[in-house]
């Protein structure tokens, strides 16, 4: 399978790109964007086999992570920056007719996206595990941490009321619930993509904050659940049962955008990619197939 690699200068810095595959006139090329703000492309190489279906994937590292540059300045790290690097991404591979696929805080940019700049040329997205609303998202984070144990639980609520978050006992309670909620720490075992470094904690945490439950950063007042009604083009919602991304969640963005679809993975966390690869890319090929 080809795969190019590349960059495209943004602002003063360059944004990594990977392309898997051919152009094919008959089939639209998918964009992926990935989760954060912080991750990388990385886990989307696990869907590179998919390619063989005739299918090109695009797929890039925002800029502050991965193979990107990673700005000093933090006023960089707004979600008005990643946006414009997404319009200027489409205009520099010419990417007139697309699909689109976001992943947590990329199906974030892509609600933006849809809503503020009405973008031509897309013919289908996917939002997968994200939320319209951070002030729901962070709600629900709250009522997942309550099945926790009770010492976890205590160990939260301590860090969040010191704002100290790097203690032993509420690290280790912060990896339970991201086990449990999102995916496993990488280990040997682990897809190699997982297990490579996406240099985005310091995208991270100013954009996001110290954890999942404590969004204090740039993107802490994230609200378009009434903007949804102006997306028209085609939308596959999804998430999994156990994921950060709870189906409350899910469906708040799925009730308000007309003529929306939903798949909930039975069996997933926060990346049914991973945890359910085979369910979840036979759901993607029907759904860009009926929309291509």
């Amino acid at each position: 399978m080809r795969i190019e690699e590349g960059y495209m200068p943004f602002r003063g810095y360059q944004t990594y790109y990977r392309i898997v595959g051919e152009p094919n006139p008959d089939k639209a090329p998918l964009l992926l964007i990935h989760g954060g703000p912080g991750s990388s492309h990385n886990y989307f190489e696990l869907m590179d086999d998919y390619a063989e279906t005739g299918r090109q994937l695009i797929m890039y590292d925002q800029v502050g992570c991965g193979k990107s540059s990673l700005p000093e300045d933090e006023s960089v790290y707004v979600k008005e920056t990643w946006a414009a690097e997404l319009i200027a991404l489409r205009e520099y591979l010419h990417l007139d007719e697309v699909h689109m696929l976001g992943q947590s805080w990329g199906g974030m940019l892509e609600m933006y996206y849809l809503t503020s700049f009405d973008p031509q040329g897309i013919k289908s997205v996917m939002i997968d595990g994200s939320p319209a609303s951070i002030k729901l998202w962070t709600q629900e984070q709250h009522r997942l941490i309550s099945y926790l144990s009770y010492e976890d639980r205590e160990a939260i609520a301590e860090a969040e009321r010191t704002g100290d978050f790097t203690g032993p006992k509420y690290l280790a309670a912060n990896d339970r619930y991201m086990e449990r909620y999102c995916w496993d720490d990488p280990d040997e075992n682990s897809p190699e993509p997982l297990r490579r470094p996406t240099n985005g904690q310091r995208a991270s945490r100013i954009a996001e904050g110290p954890n999942e439950f404590t969004e204090n950063g740039t993107i802490s007042d994230f609200e378009v659940t009434d903007e949804l009604h102006k997306i028209h083009v085609p939308v596959l919602v999804t998430n999994g049962t156990d994921d950060l991304c709870t189906p409350l969640i899910a469906k708040s963005v799925y009730d308000h955008i007309p003529g929306a679809k939903w798949h909930l993975f039975a069996n997933s966390r926060h990346l049914a990619l991973l945890d359910q690869h085979d369910e979840f890319i036979d759901v993607l090929d029907q759904w860009l197939t009926a929309n291509d």
